[in-house]
């Protein structure tokens, strides 16, 4: 590789193996390393009172909140690990050698795959809730929704060592030059990994909520035409809408999921490599920002959780029995 003189090097001893520095301007790599700090650390601070929360109280071991949790899980892995791994590669020289390396790219696909496993789980949860609801507490119990959560990240797991075999075997294979931290896929298994975590999932996440969209429109105006029902429909009519409730609620969830992944996605089918042109890290910055964004969307719409975040806080868990508590 040409160096060009005067340039600086991340290994000055290695010569023409050494990478060059990042060539952002110090005041722009200044603010950018803060504001993305500060979103890291909100993230992963905002995603372990949701995770400290859920499963704390007892009240909150719902099939709901269990995928919930999951999801904050991935959200908090986001904030402490992947976001500021992410700001040091692209805002400085990659001095954590080809295994960690590895590692990062092995951990970035896991967690993200897993993101989007759990908000089709979500989509699922709220779909046979609205759309089958009789059949909702059978269907959906706490046993079965903690093993659909543990084989979404098992084929999390399974899958991206698949897709990251190659730098797993062999660190580095992709870098040019000390002091880089490349991941590069061919075209083929770029094309299956766009279908198998974006084009399906979403589409069938978008399918599900079209049909729960016209249920619950539906059951709106049924509630509405029944205003003078017998006690037994008036507590079915109040069920129907904790559970309409809810659907909008993760109904937003879910949008804003999608407003935060689809310009990464849509980005890489007309931009190779994404993920190593520094000149889209808008993309890749508002990719990440939707961990930080669920927790705040469960503060907006969920009381318990408000409720939950005050009892924390005020450090009154430390409370005997505080966990029996009536937090909804």
């Amino acid at each position: 590789m040409e160096i060009q003189k005067g340039a600086e090097l991340c290994f000055p001893q290695l010569l023409n193996s050494s990478c060059r520095k990042p060539t952002l301007l110090w005041s722009k790599a200044v603010l950018l390393n803060v504001v993305l700090s500060c979103i890291s650390v909100i993230t992963a601070a905002l995603n372990l009172l949701v995770i400290v929360s859920v499963s704390y109280f007892r009240q909150l071991h719902t099939p709901s909140n269990i995928l919930l949790l999951s999801l904050a899980v991935s959200d908090f892995l986001v904030g402490l690990l992947l976001m500021p791994l992410e700001i040091f590669r692209n805002t400085a020289c990659w001095v954590l050698g080809d295994l960690m390396c590895s590692v990062y790219w092995y951990l970035t696909g896991n967690i993200t795959c897993a993101s989007i496993g759990n908000i089709l789980l979500i989509s699922v949860d709220r779909y046979v809730a609205i759309c089958d609801p009789l059949h909702y507490p059978t269907r959906m119990t706490v046993a079965r929704v903690k093993l659909s959560v543990c084989l979404c990240w098992f084929f999390s797991i399974f899958y991206i060592t698949l897709y990251t075999k190659e730098i797993l075997i062999e660190p580095g294979r992709y870098n040019s030059c000390y002091g880089e931290c490349m991941f590069v896929s061919s075209d083929i298994v770029g094309f299956v990994d766009l279908v198998l975590c974006f084009i399906v999932p979403v589409s069938v996440i978008i399918v599900l909520y079209m049909r729960v969209f016209v249920v619950a429109v539906s059951q709106a105006r049924a509630m509405r035409s029944h205003v003078t029902a017998v006690t037994l429909q008036r507590s079915l009519t109040q069920a129907n809408k904790s559970e309409l409730k809810a659907a909008r609620s993760l109904g937003v969830l879910v949008v804003v999921f999608l407003a935060c992944y689809c310009p990464f996605y849509c980005y890489t089918l007309v931009e190779e490599n994404i993920v190593n042109n520094p000149s889209v890290s808008t993309v890749v910055i508002i990719f990440y920002f939707n961990s930080c964004l669920n927790p705040l969307i469960y503060a907006l719409f969920y009381p318990w959780f408000r409720n939950a975040v005050k009892l924390l806080v005020t450090f009154q868990i430390f409370r005997y029995d505080i966990n029996e508590v009536n937090i909804l």
